[in-house]
């Protein structure tokens, strides 16, 4: 990629990508932290945030096994979380290249790059930035995950300060907007009912799969 290609973004757009990616590095740091606290080896976090390259994915996998889930529920889970990929994958078939180049532009395909890719005006554009955004997705998430692996050597228990809330929280932060519709809401609110329901009955992780149910539900 050259400094040619990027050209074509404008400096503001350049100047809100890197904030962006900023603040996925921030939630990487997070995101390591809390893997080391709960006990996961220092490898995992780092190779994963490089390999996988899902942040919401590598969160619920995490969670689940520290919470006594299986491995392979909480593999499903991260692919349920991932689903939205294959939209995603449709909708900037036209970004991420051709042959070899194209499996790393599906492998830096995430939210961030796809808004940012779609949002811009020319053809030109939308692809520089959604590898501009990528790129720095893939650099800022794995160093993020680094530093906070490094940190979480020193923290106490992840309860004690909170730090098992921040994956809950930084989910619920971005699915708040899709409460304005109304079917979002309903299945939204079924399908914590019904994973609230399972809890006491089911192993770690099968409460979450559950909870897909709620998409079955509909106004009368």
């Amino acid at each position: 990629m050259s400094r040619t290609f990027f050209s074509a973004v404008s400096d503001e757009s350049k100047k809100a990508i890197f904030l962006v990616c900023l603040a996925v590095g921030v939630v990487g740091v997070s995101y390591g932290s809390l893997a080391i606290a709960y006990g996961f080896p220092l490898w995992l976090p780092v190779i994963s945030s490089i390999i996988v390259l899902a942040g919401a994915s590598e969160f619920m996998f995490v969670a689940i096994i520290a919470s006594g889930g299986s491995p392979i529920a909480a593999a499903v889970a991260g692919l349920l979380v991932n689903a939205r990929h294959f939209p995603f994958g449709i909708a900037v078939r036209d970004l991420v290249g051709s042959r070899l180049k194209s499996y790393i532009g599906c492998h830096i395909m995430n939210d961030e790059s796809v808004v940012f890719g779609l949002s811009q005006k020319t053809p030109e554009a939308r692809k520089a930035a959604f590898w501009l955004c990528g790129m720095g997705v893939a650099l800022f998430w794995p160093l993020g995950t680094l530093l906070g692996s490094a940190v979480g050597k020193l923290l106490p228990a992840p309860e004690t300060i909170g730090l098992d809330a921040v994956f809950p929280t930084i989910l619920l932060a971005l699915v708040i907007p899709a409460f304005k519709n109304r079917t979002t809401a309903l299945r939204s609110l079924a399908g914590a009912a019904v994973s609230l329901l399972a809890i006491p009955f089911t192993p770690a992780g099968i409460p979450v799969l559950l909870s897909m149910l709620g998409i079955f539900a509909r106004k009368k």
